[in-house]
């Protein structure tokens, strides 16, 4: 952890790397921070008609594993019940997809597209 930097900070910097990385390759921020009682979803991007669902993971080491494997079943149930939430709010006939931006200890990005299904 850098220091004096508390891990909601940390987190707070990667969404915002994110974010821009994200915008930079074309997409558009629709919502951050998405909050229901079922689940929370850190970006909510367009990306040509589509919605896409985003999470971001960071981690300085892949002692615990990489980013990609820090996205439990668990946590792919709470991001889909927090999206259909959105969805039927705010788009409900929308295509949609779930990304995930995985930063590593030496601040590197990776996108994964598509990273998971609905079931």
């Amino acid at each position: 952890m850098m220091r004096g930097l508390n891990p909601r900070m940390l987190g707070k910097q990667a969404e915002a790397r994110a974010l821009e990385f994200l915008r930079r390759r074309g997409l558009r921020c629709l919502r951050r921070n998405f909050h229901t009682r079922l689940g929370e979803i850190d970006l909510i991007m367009e990306d040509t008609g589509e919605v896409v669902f985003v999470e971001v993971r960071q981690r300085t080491t892949k002692r615990f594993g990489g980013a990609l494997e820090s996205v439990t079943p668990v946590k792919r149930q709470r991001l889909i019940a927090a999206a259909r939430c959105y969805l039927l709010a705010h788009a409900p006939n929308a295509a949609c997809r779930f990304d995930v931006i995985a930063i590593d200890g030496q601040g590197s990005v990776e996108w994964i597209r598509d990273a998971f299904q609905v079931a």
